[in-house]
């Protein structure tokens, strides 16, 4: 029997962490880092969080980050991934090599990225859903 996928969550760090003026310019990784421990708390629990009923392996957790956010490690329950130039090109990238044959879904409100995912077979979602 073939191992079922679980489902991918990819988040652009710059566009969630920039949804709310609470000063991230001032720090962007450690913006970055704050995000990737919510996520992380996200991952750990029970039902993965989701609201949506996930199975117990929950779902996996790629945060994309760029610019001044490099740097970030990743931690257990989050893979950070370094754009090395356009966040937004490493985040189709990404659903194009890992999204087909299981539940894809970017969390962004950039408006051409969500068409440019959508295109992909992904599914969208608003900052809000993480933070």
């Amino acid at each position: 029997m073939p191992e079922r996928l679980r489902p991918l969550l990819v988040v652009d760090a710059a566009n969630v962490v920039g949804s709310v003026p609470d000063g991230w310019w001032r720090d962007r990784r450690g913006a970055a880092e704050r995000l990737r421990d919510r996520l992380a708390a996200r991952a750990a629990a029970p039902d993965g969080a989701t609201g949506e009923g996930e199975d117990e392996d929950g779902e996996e957790i790629v945060l994309v980050v760029e610019g001044a956010a490099r740097g970030v490690a990743s931690v257990p329950g989050v893979r950070v991934v370094e754009a090395p130039g356009s966040g937004d090109d490493r985040i189709v990238e990404l659903v194009a090599a890992e999204g087909r044959g299981r539940r894809c879904t970017v969390v962004t409100a950039d408006r051409g990225l969500r068409e440019r995912v959508a295109a992909l077979g992904a599914r969208t979602a608003g900052p809000r859903s993480v933070r």
